[in-house]
């Protein structure tokens, strides 16, 4: 039998059992990804994060949701960098992370924060596809386009009153389609945010940095601001994630707390 560390990780958290829980899991070398698809399948988390060092400050990264690998994802990198930090001995200035969507860093603030760089996604505005105002049970005020859908709302409170139906969310347009929506904040948050993955095999992911890849560039133009505290509002939980826009650049700044750690076992 082989045995992996594990660290389940809540990330952009202010305290542990709110913000994304992820797995993390590191390797010395990636096992094949239908060996990865089943470790994540068995955690049932949104995602499960696989590391391997490559020497000095690098490592390799791949993310994988219950159904499928991913080529992105912020709260998992979060929780990635966090095991690094507080329980794998990384004591350098910045971690380099390889991935499918290339070279991602992060850096921890003297704050104790995290800092992640990622390429910003400005999306571009588009007409609602069919069938989306009957699958969030509510239209939005404009639709655009990026990586993921993003369905801007005229109010914060038009987010937490969301009732998708995610079997016709997954059904969007035929195709798989992940959508963001959000709308300007409340509470003295700048955004307020929900995010939708059926397709993934995520009915509702309850952190979701990289749609703050599209959701920085777009409220930050919007709001004429370059920093922006932005709240993801999943229901009972919620996360804190701050965003800063550099160039064609986001940084994406939080919190991470460690909620276990194990051993798993194949």
């Amino acid at each position: 039998m082989a045995q992996y560390k594990f660290f389940q990780i809540d990330a952009f958290a202010e305290r542990t059992m709110t913000g994304g829980p992820a797995a993390v899991m590191p390797m010395e070398a990636f096992p094949s990804a239908d060996a990865m698809q089943a470790i994540a399948a068995e955690n049932n988390l949104a995602e499960t994060a696989f590391i391997v060092a490559k020497g000095g400050e690098a490592f390799g990264l791949r993310w994988f949701t219950p159904a499928l690998e991913v080529p992105l994802c912020g709260h998992a990198t979060l929780a990635s960098a966090h095991a690094l930090y507080a329980h794998l001995g990384f004591d350098g200035p910045e971690i380099g992370f390889d991935t499918k969507s290339g070279r991602l860093t992060v850096k921890r603030l003297t704050d104790g924060r995290l800092e992640m760089d990622f390429p910003a996604d400005m999306p571009k505005r588009i007409d609602a596809p069919a069938g989306l105002a009957d699958a969030l049970g509510i239209a939005p005020s404009e639709v655009w386009s990026g990586q993921y859908l993003l369905a801007v709302f005229d109010s914060a409170a038009q987010i937490r009153a969301l009732t998708p139906d995610f079997v016709k969310i997954a059904a969007l347009g035929g195709k798989r389609m992940d959508v963001c929506c959000a709308a300007p904040g409340d509470d003295g948050h700048d955004v307020v945010s929900r995010f939708f993955a059926p397709a993934d095999g995520i009915p509702e992911d309850p952190a979701t940095g990289s749609a703050h890849c599209l959701i920085a560039p777009f409220f930050s133009q919007r709001l004429g601001k370059s920093e922006l505290m932005c709240f993801q509002a999943y229901p009972g939980r919620g996360a804190h994630i701050g965003t800063r826009m550099t160039g064609d650049r986001v940084k994406l700044i939080g919190r991470a707390r460690t909620v276990i750690q194990g051993v798993f076992t194949i």
